[in-house]
């Protein structure tokens, strides 16, 4: 376990020289880095600025609090590689090295050393270095680390209760309630299909201690809830459908309407969540339509050559345990068909099980002389994948992105700064950049909507020490200037009276 930990963090590091570290770009990353600066500042929530309109951004509430949507979790495993190790994106590494361990231990409760070794090795090659859970901050390998504590947990009880695999699945189940809470009541109900035939047996006391070691986190989400709601029942997520419009509701709930006035960015971003379904009101063919149009992005959880792994491993669902395998994985599918658009997080938490799937399809191809060099190709055609795609990124200098250029530049500039982002009428909705920390006061750098020269003037006194600036990351490449006030319009003309034709009279009509 600790050589399969080592490895991916080992091998992602080594591409440091032409890959650096990841530079966050989407809302969604930023959002799970203010929690994790929240929690760093030892608070769930943060008092709200007061000048709010100059911060709003996507996925941040401004009021009751200044604070993200998200739940906690993946922001607990950025904050703890931010305190210990000095950089959040340390957490990113820590949770794909959990991964690949655990994956190997989950799979040593299912199949031999031999085989859950070659399963931890194939965990490494398509969920570590080069993968996009390691390579951002939106998440993905802390969910499926629960996973592989739950689904490890469940077959160790099945043969003997241990009150430590009672623990374990406890700790899983609450990992996932703290990552995915939505994703997490699929979780309990695979548990429970899982305990079925054997429904008879004692099974009150691990259950009773896996509650147990869940409640932590329930109280933990409850405690999140009340300090950036107001609410115990209230998630920020809810707040902000309500407030903003976004994220989409779930397709059997009607669309959520915003409450407070958006701006720009803001209303087109939630014109194209409303997008992402097809109707208003679900069907049940648009509902198995968008099930099978998903199929093709099952790929991302699948090396090419494990296809057929996953053909040998069919005839093993005769067995209950393979088909409550494949029974979890449709659970999951099903229950994650209810968003609007899809994320491969969404199914991080059933990881381990496609990767059960592929090694149990090898393990049966391997009992027959023609099956076993199947499956070493299929073995040896995945390593030479893996190998390419690594040796490919260690030779190829990542282009750095925009964010990184204006970063280098805003990092020359010296002392505390305020920078105003303008953005042009043809800016891309998704590309915003007004996100700040969790002390947005106490930052060096504040980044700021520009609402005009009237209302800037307001910020610009209510910071009176630090240097303006401006960016126009609409420009190529995106220009940062010294702050200048937008110029005023020219006062539009009054428009000009038409002279009013003589009334129509009978006697003017020739």
């Amino acid at each position: 376990m600790m050589a399969l930990a080592i490895l991916p963090v080992g091998l992602r590091l080594a591409l440091l020289p032409h890959h650096p570290v990841p530079t966050p770009d989407i809302y969604d990353e930023f959002g799970h880095l203010l929690v994790a600066d929240t929690l760093r500042h030892f608070r769930l929530a943060n008092p709200p600025h007061a000048l709010p309109q100059f911060f709003e951004t996507f996925f941040v509430l401004q009021r009751p609090t200044y604070s993200s949507i998200y739940p906690i979790g993946q922001g607990l495993a950025l904050a703890f590689g931010w305190m210990i190790f000095g950089l959040p994106w340390a957490g990113v590494l820590a949770s794909c090295a959990a991964l690949c361990a655990l994956c190997y231990w989950m799979l040593r409760g299912w199949t031999s050393p031999r085989w859950a070794l070659l399963g931890g090795l194939l965990c490494v090659f398509e969920f570590g270095p080069l993968n996009a859970w390691t390579n951002d901050y939106w998440g993905g390998s802390l969910a499926a680390a629960g996973g592989c504590l739950v689904f490890g947990a469940l077959p160790r009880l099945r043969e003997k209760y241990r009150v430590r695999d009672a623990v374990w699945l406890g700790l899983g189940m609450g990992i996932n309630l703290l990552v995915r809470p939505y994703e997490s009541v699929f979780l309990v109900l695979s548990v429970i299909l899982f305990w079925l035939p054997d429904w008879r047996r004692a099974w009150q006391r691990p259950a009773l201690i896996a509650a147990l070691v869940v409640l932590p986190a329930i109280g933990i989400t409850l405690l999140q809830n009340e300090r950036v709601t107001g609410s115990w029942m209230t998630l920020p997520y809810s707040v902000s459908q309500y407030q903003y419009g976004v994220p989409a509701s779930l397709t059997f709930q009607a669309n959520a309407t915003p409450h407070n006035i958006l701006t720009r960015e803001q209303d087109l971003e939630y014109k194209s969540q409303r997008a992402f379904r097809a109707s208003e009101v679900e069907t049940a063919g648009s509902y198995f339509r968008r099930l099978i149009f998903r199929i093709r992005y099952y790929r991302f959880f699948f090396y090419a050559p494990l296809y057929l792994a996953l053909i040998a491993f069919v005839p093993a669902i005769r067995s209950y345990r393979y088909l409550w395998v494949v029974s979890t994985v449709a659970l999951f599918a099903l229950g994650t068909n209810f968003f609007p658009a899809f994320q491969f997080h969404y199914m991080a938490a059933v990881v381990c099980l496609f990767v059960l799937m592929s090694v149990a399809g090898l393990e049966w191809l391997s009992r027959w002389d023609a099956g076993a060099k199947a499956a070493n190709l299929i073995l040896w055609l995945c390593l030479a994948q893996f190998v390419f795609a690594y040796a490919t990124g260690a030779v190829q200098e990542r282009i750095p992105s925009r964010r990184i250029a204006v970063d280098r530049q805003v990092a020359q500039i010296p002392g505390k700064l305020l920078v105003f982002v303008r953005y042009w009428p043809n800016h891309i909705f998704q590309d915003e950049w007004v996100y700040n920390g969790a002390d947005i006061d106490g930052s060096r750098v504040v980044w700021a909507r520009d609402l005009g020269e009237p209302e800037d003037e307001k910020l610009r006194k209510y910071y009176p020490g630090r240097a303006v600036w401006l960016l126009e990351p609409d420009a190529m490449p995106p220009a940062l200037t010294p702050y200048k006030p937008e110029p005023a319009l020219p006062p539009a003309e009054p428009p000009k009276k038409e002279k009013t034709p003589p009334p129509l009279r009978f006697e003017n009509i020739p």
